[in-house]
């Protein structure tokens, strides 16, 4: 069995990156998955979270905002609607987004249809805050 695979990280505007990895854990819709070398196949839908992958000691954190992955054996295809590296979050800016979304989801009643639009946009932010070091 290889003691990697292949994980592929794209998005609607680039390729994030192609790297041989040892593991990768994804924000899955029904909660975190992670897949090693000779994973069985699978669709999956991801969710607005944290996806990382491990290369010998070192972890990588991406922020993702939802999107698919497709996984086999030797290669896990990431489909993100958004992916941020950790180098590319500017942990200033997400805190400002935090802050926006908290105070609309207060002004919001949960039958509001606005509601899930800002809750998701808070989502992103704490995602994006933990993957580039912020709270």
């Amino acid at each position: 069995m290889a003691s990697t695979i292949r994980l592929e990280l794209v998005t609607p505007e680039r390729l994030v990156f192609s790297e041989e990895v040892e593991e990768a854990v994804l924000p899955g819709y029904e909660g975190e998955f992670g897949v090693l070398p000779g994973h069985t196949q699978f669709l999956a839908i991801l969710n607005i979270g944290m996806m990382w992958y491990r290369r010998g000691n070192v972890v990588t954190k991406i922020a993702l905002g939802g999107g698919f992955s497709e996984v086999n054996h030797d290669r896990v295809v990431v489909m993100a609607d958004t992916a941020e590296r950790a180098d590319e979050i500017d942990v200033e800016r997400a805190q400002r987004a935090r802050d926006r979304a908290e105070a609309r989801l207060k002004e919001l009643s949960l039958d509001d249809e606005t509601y899930a639009k800002a809750y998701a946009e808070l989502q992103r932010a704490l995602v994006r805050m933990a993957a580039g070091g912020g709270e």
